[in-house]
């Protein structure tokens, strides 16, 4: 496992609580850090509700997941039509569980069909779906296929982001279900990143033999996204100090529930970038040109973390704070463009006309 210096650590911790600053510790005065900028070009779709998941068609449209209706919608980009595609049975939305993460097939182009990861009567699990375009809407989707089962649920906690990797298998984040002792028990699914097949099997080559767990110690992952050179990258939810941006690498130990954001202990991983919870509460991310964008509920903003390899090659910058409210999912959407999914309408935002949105911005 990569470990840092404890020094190395502390000048990090010390950089990154300087978030949203114009200028990075250590920076000389006439070489200032690279800023960014964000430009909202448009409302794509408004007046969703409870949107978690997004999953672009290849050729055009949207698909979002309604978290509490537990249903799949279509969305033309270009339009702001919506679709209803059907419902997703099985589905038991509660607390911060429903219908979460979706992610198109390796295949799609030739079996159409959409991994989801619900919160079902007895635990979190992913199954897939096929997609009959030709079918009447509301009946256009088919009955869901178990993938893999046995996540723990919860009221929170319940992980729920998925998505395929440039190696062609299925990633999932999971949450510890508020039982924060299993995310340290690699025995159980929850508090890890897993990565299966498409099949539901654990990957050969995964770090701990027979087994899907791929990291661990996490208290609830909401947010993955590859660099170009096929790094991995997740966005943590802390308890009550810090949030947490990481750098996935095969077997490594995150910290909770002993550690929530940069530790000493070298047992741990630490964070490429931490925040005050307050300040992010980060759910998906997505990479673009050098640069994971990271969506954040509680903080209603989108934080800009500039990467040089596995590290934050500046400070964190954040946009659009409290314009939108609560933002659950950013993907990358083409060349310097994210499509950006609010999230007010969860129970814990304050919707205003029009919420909830899918948004499409322009970003360096």
């Amino acid at each position: 496992m990569r470990r840092r210096a404890v020094t190395a650590v502390l000048a990090a911790a010390a950089l990154l609580l300087t978030a949203g600053c114009s200028s990075s510790a250590g920076s000389s005065a006439s070489v200032p850090p690279p800023r960014g900028s964000v430009t909202v070009l448009r409302t794509v779709a408004e007046g969703l509700r409870t949107p978690w998941g997004l999953a672009p068609l290849p050729g055009g449209g949207l698909l979002v997941s309604s978290r509490d209706d537990a249903t799949i919608t279509r969305v033309d980009e270009k339009t702001g039509r919506e679709t209803e595609l059907g419902a997703v049975a099985g589905v038991s939305p509660a607390g911060e569980g429903g219908l979460l993460g979706i992610a198109l097939s390796p295949g799609y182009a030739s079996d159409r069909m959409i991994y989801a990861y619900l919160t079902s009567a007895s635990d979190n699990r992913v199954v897939r779906v096929r997609y009959d375009a030709k079918k009447p809407p509301g009946e256009q989707l088919g009955a869901p296929h178990t993938v893999f089962r046995g996540i723990p649920k919860g009221f929170v906690h319940n992980g729920g982001r998925i998505a395929f990797g440039p190696d062609g298998m299925l990633y999932a984040g999971t949450g510890e279900s508020g039982r924060r002792g299993l995310a340290q028990d690699r025995r159980s699914l929850g508090g890890k990143i897993l990565r299966l097949t498409p099949q539901g099997a654990p990957v050969p080559g995964n770090p701990f033999p027979g087994s899907p767990v791929y990291t661990y110690g996490h208290r609830n992952v909401q947010g993955l996204a590859w660099d170009d050179e096929q790094r991995l990258f997740a966005s943590e939810f802390g308890q009550d100090t810090w949030d947490e941006l990481n750098a996935i690498e095969p077997g490594d130990n995150y910290g909770w529930p002993v550690a929530e954001g940069a530790s000493s202990d070298s047992r741990f991983h630490n964070p490429v970038a931490q925040w005050p919870t307050d300040e992010a509460s980060p759910s998906g991310i997505a990479y673009v040109h050098g640069v994971i964008w990271m969506a954040a509920l509680k903080g209603e903003r989108l934080w800009r973390v500039p990467l040089a390899g596995t590290r934050a090659s500046a400070a964190p910058q954040s946009f659009l704070t409290g314009r939108y409210g609560r933002l659950r999912t950013v993907v990358a959407a083409g060349d310097d463009k994210v499509w950006l999914v609010t999230s007010n309408t969860d129970g814990r935002g304050s919707p205003t006309k029009g919420d909830d949105r899918i948004l499409e911005l322009a970003v360096r």
